[in-house]
């Protein structure tokens, strides 16, 4: 079975730390797959924040994911914290990838959980169709970024 694989860049522009809810847990006793995308959303819309924008305020137009890729390295459990590190790359005409290294913050250091990729559109909402990167947007979101 071929299993998918996400390529990190080696530094983030932005990190936030959460922690693991209740409600964020499946009948296994660990964060579920919902879960765990749930908080690459939140994840994301503090990166955006940090920048000024929203998913439907970004340069005049809004964003929409198109895709995620997820690779489960390690289960998160009730009460663990993790800090979520991100950073925006890969830029095209209309979109662009934001990364997640999430990492589960333990005494003696950090363990990596997981690895993510979002695939971002850049979409007018009101029209209801696919509009080009904002160039603003993209030098301010990549300005810390190194591939």
């Amino acid at each position: 079975m071929n299993r998918i694989k996400v390529s990190l860049p080696e530094s983030y522009s932005f990190a936030t730390e959460i922690t693991i809810r209740i409600t964020d847990l499946n009948y296994g006793g660990h964060v579920g797959n919902d879960a765990f995308l749930s908080l690459i959303h939140e994840a994301r819309m503090q990166f955006l924040h940090h920048y000024g924008y929203s998913e439907t305020s970004f340069e005049g137009c809004g964003l929409i994911m198109a895709d995620a890729a997820i690779e489960y390295k390690h289960e998160l459990a009730y009460g663990d914290s993790v800090r979520i590190s991100v950073a925006a790359g890969g830029f095209d005409k209309l979109g662009f990838d934001i990364y997640y290294l999430i990492e589960l913050l333990t005494p003696d250091g950090s363990r990596l959980a997981g690895k993510v990729k979002t695939g971002m559109l850049c979409f007018d909402y009101k029209e209801k169709k696919k509009v080009a990167v904002p160039a603003y947007a993209q030098q301010k979101l990549v300005q810390h970024f190194i591939p």
